[in-house]
């Protein structure tokens, strides 16, 4: 039996949940950065005097960093491993988290922005990559939806470190918290192995054998103990072909590219014009600094069953559904929070448009992985990401300049309600189902 189906009959085991914490723990921390800049975009406007473009402009420039790691970052980690790449990201974006505590000007906070979000945006790919291809395949979507869950956490995390900390400390306290994560590194490159399907694809088969083995033992199979097979003379080729963007665009790949950058664009152009501004945008509403954290904290509190609903359902009845499902009724959730009214109808349906947003969100990163192969996955996923990041780059500087109109509020959530009512259908008609089959079926 080759390596990969001896890794594919490893059944769920200690070593994935522990996988998860690890990959997720720095999920968390992404999250909790750009809950934390969200936060305090509403002080610093008022502490510097910056204008509604201005904030736009804070929370474009991170993305711009995010598209351009995600591309750079992907491209590393399939050239020199997942792992590598995971932990020389945590390590720029805290670094720089830490930096925007000290800036001095609005001049210096944007660069130390772009810098988080070339970290960031670096990240998240290949931790989904990673995961990806450590999960047995009945419940790959499960895990990589918990992955995402983790996303929630660090919004919960900024939220709680905002609401404490902020009015006591400063806003530059906020950003020194942000810069722990950089210790977490150790923990990476000590527990969280290389993946199985890289050092394959590389020819490092031993390596490999060896990984496969281990986890074989832990999960209570007898190893085997027959000579690690050879890579075959295809996979010998695989390994000297450089990676090309017109890969992407081949017969093979070319549909689920365009399905995928679409799906990317419009959920991060949502995503980040709502949530980016959605503390400014309530205190534009009238509600205090102190209640608008109130409110975006219990918002966010429905993330978490979000993604929990979402991983029990991908895995039953598959990846367009869910997905499809979830975005629709955010974008009708999305509309009625657009059009006011008093704190419990806000309340009600920003929880529900946080709900089925970051529900959709955990699909996502298991649905985009999985449809490339393994010398191409952090590649492809990689172009995704970036593709999203220039939504995510348009949207705070679009709602930055709709928000001076006295309608404002209004018109950018029936805005965000066509956008992902669009996605939805674009999931619908173009993507493939992926349920229940392993990595090297659906990369055929």
């Amino acid at each position: 039996m080759d390596i990969i189906s001896r890794l594919e009959q490893i059944p769920i085991s200690r070593f994935h949940y522990k996988l998860l914490i690890l990959t997720g723990l720095g999920w968390m921390f992404d999250a909790m950065d750009t809950g934390i800049i969200a936060f305090v975009l509403p002080v610093l406007a008022n502490e510097w005097g910056l204008s509604a473009a201005q904030m736009g402009y804070v929370g474009s420039i991170g993305l711009l960093g995010m598209a351009i790691g995600a591309v750079l970052s992907g491209l590393a980690a399939d050239k020199f491993g997942r792992k590598m790449v995971f932990s020389v990201t945590l390590i720029i974006y805290s670094i720089a988290t830490g930096l925007c505590g000290v800036a001095w000007n609005y001049e210096s906070l944007l660069v130390f922005r772009f810098l988080v979000g070339f970290g960031l945006g670096g990240e998240l790919p290949v931790a989904a990559t990673l995961m990806t291809e450590y999960s047995p395949p009945a419940s790959r979507g499960r895990f990589i939806v918990l992955l995402e869950s983790f996303w929630g956490l660090g919004w919960l995390v900024a939220a709680f470190i905002s609401y404490l900390v902020i009015p006591r400390y400063g806003w530059q306290m906020a950003f020194y918290i942000g810069a722990l994560p950089a210790l977490y590194v150790f923990f990476i490159r000590l527990a969280v192995p290389e993946s199985v399907r890289y050092l394959i694809d590389k020819g490092r088969q031993v390596e490999a054998g060896k990984i496969v083995a281990m986890l074989e033992q832990a999960a209570g199979i007898r190893p085997s103990t027959q000579p690690v097979a050879t890579a075959k003379p295809e996979s010998r080729q695989q390994v000297k072909r450089t990676l090309t963007f017109g890969e992407l665009w081949t017969n093979r790949f070319a549909k689920r590219t365009i399905m995928l950058w679409l799906l990317w664009f419009g959920i991060v152009y949502s995503y980040y014009g709502i949530f980016t501004w959605l503390p400014s945008l309530m205190v534009k509403q009238g509600y205090t600094v102190l209640k608008t954290f109130e409110y975006v904290l219990i918002m966010t509190l429905a993330q978490l069953p979000g993604y929990f609903s979402a991983a029990y359902l991908v895995d039953r009845i598959g990846r367009k559904a869910t997905l499809s499902i979830y975005l629709t009724l955010s974008a009708v959730s999305a509309y009625f929070f657009g059009q006011g009214g008093n704190a419990a109808v806000v309340l009600v349906w920003g929880s529900l448009m946080s709900f089925f947003n970051l529900g959709a969100w955990g699909v996502v990163y298991t649905y985009t992985p999985e449809l490339y192969p393994t010398r191409i996955r952090a590649f492809g996923s990689g172009w995704a990401a970036a593709v999203g990041r220039f939504g995510g780059i348009l949207a705070p500087t679009v709602v930055g300049y709709m928000v001076i109109n006295p309608q404002g509020f209004a018109h950018v959530f029936t805005m965000f309600t066509g956008i992902m009512l669009a996605i939805a259908g674009i999931v619908w008609l173009l993507g493939e189902e992926t349920r229940g089959r392993t990595l090297d079926e659906i990369s055929k």
